[in-house]
C-alpha cells in the first residue's frame, strides 16, 4: 500500500464528502478487527483517541496555572511567547510487537510517521528528530489499552526528559487508535510521559480511513497541551483556543460545511488535527493553536 496518501484528499469533491457522515452512519464500521454499529457509534464511544477528558473544574485550575506562569514571566522580562525559538523535539520511537515478533511496522513507516509530524507541526516552529528506535516482543504490552501493562511498558522502556517524545506502537485492542498525556502531568509522573498509538494507523497500515498518520499527529496535539476542538461543546472556554470555531460534537467523515453550534462564529473546525475526522480530512492547527502549545512547551517541558 502507498504510503502517501494526502495528494487523493482535491479528488473527493466537496459535495460528495458532506454525504459520508450520512453513508457511514448507515452501515456497520470495522477498525482494526472491532465492530461498531456505524463510525458514528466508533467516535461515540470513545475509541478514536482515549486520552484524558479533563472536566470543566480540572480546565479552570489549569487555566488559572497557565495565567499564572506567564504573568510570573513577563513579570520578569521575559516574554516567552515573543522568544520562543524553533523547536527540536527528540523522538523515542517504541515498538512492541507479540512474542512471536509479529506486528512490527517497517522503518519506511516510522520514518513516514516522523515526517507526517514535521508536516503537520511545521507552522508552530516544532521539529521531530528520530533518535532511536527499538522493539520489544511482549504480548501484554502489545494489545494494551491502558492500567497495569501500560505502566510497566512505560517504566521499562521510556527514554530523556520532559522535552523528548516517546512513542509507542502497539496492537491496542478493542478499537482504540490512541492516547496521550498532556504535559502538566509530566512533573508528578515522568515515567507515564508519552503517546500510544495502533500501529496500523501509521502511513501505510491498515486501519483505513485513520492510516496516514494523524492518529500520531493527534495524540502529539494532547502531549504538547491541546484539547480537542469540541471540548466543552458550545460552552466557553471551548478548547482553551479563541481562533478555533465551538463545536458540539466531534465530527467523523469529512462533513463538509458542518455548523454544530450555530449561535455561534464560524463553521466546525473539521480540518483540525485535534477533530476526529478522517485522516485525508484533517491537515490544520489554527494559529492560536500554535501558540498555545508553544506556551506550554515552555512551561512544561523545555530543559
Amino acid at each position: 500500500m502507498s504510503i502517501v496518501h494526502r495528494g487523493l484528499r482535491a479528488l473527493i469533491p466537496l459535495g460528495l464528502a458532506a454525504l459520508l457522515p450520512s453513508l457511514a452512519a448507515a452501515q456497520s464500521f470495522t477498525i482494526n478487527g472491532a465492530t461498531f454499529a456505524s463510525q458514528k457509534a466508533f467516535v461515540e464511544s470513545g475509541a478514536r483517541c482515549s486520552t484524558h477528558q479533563p472536566s470543566e473544574l480540572e480546565m479552570r485550575l489549569q487555566a488559572a496555572q497557565e495565567r499564572s506562569w506567564l504573568a510570573d514571566q513577563r513579570a520578569q522580562g521575559r516574554d516567552p511567547l515573543a522568544q520562543a525559538a524553533a523547536v527540536s523535539i527528540p523522538v523515542y520511537f517504541h515498538v512492541i510487537t507479540n512474542s512471536a515478533g509479529q506486528g512490527a511496522p517497517t522503518q519506511q513507516q516510522i520514518d513516514a510517521q516522523i515526517a507526517v509530524l514535521n508536516a503537520a507541526y511545521a507552522s508552530s516552529g516544532f521539529s521531530f528528530d528520530l533518535v532511536a528506535v527499538d522493539t520489544s516482543a511482549n504480548d501484554a504490552w502489545y494489545t494494551c489499552t491502558g492500567g497495569a501493562c501500560e505502566t510497566q511498558m512505560k517504566s521499562a522502556l521510556r527514554q530523556g526528559g520532559a522535552n523528548a517524545l516517546n512513542v509507542y506502537a502497539n496492537n491496542m485492542a478493542g478499537g482504540l487508535l490512541g492516547w496521550a498525556t498532556f504535559p502538566w502531568s509530566y512533573a508528578s509522573n515522568p515515567s507515564n510521559d508519552g503517546v500510544v498509538i495502533l500501529t496500523a494507523s501509521m502511513p501505510g497500515g491498515s486501519a483505513a480511513p485513520y492510516d496516514e498518520g494523524d492518529t500520531g499527529t493527534h495524540e502529539v496535539g494532547h502531549w504538547l497541551g491541546l484539547y480537542h476542538t469540541f471540548q466543552g461543546g458550545c460552552r466557553n472556554p471551548g478548547d482553551s483556543v479563541a481562533d478555533t470555531a465551538a463545536e458540539r460534537s466531534p465530527a467523523y467523515g469529512c462533513p463538509a460545511n458542518r455548523d454544530s453550534c450555530r449561535r455561534q462564529a464560524g463553521k466546525d473546525p473539521i480540518t483540525n488535527f485535534m477533530d476526529y475526522t478522517d485522516d485525508a480530512c484533517m491537515n490544520t492547527f489554527s494559529a492560536g493553536q500554535d501558540t498555545r502549545m508553544v506556551q506550554l512547551f515552555q512551561q512544561y517541558r523545555a530543559n
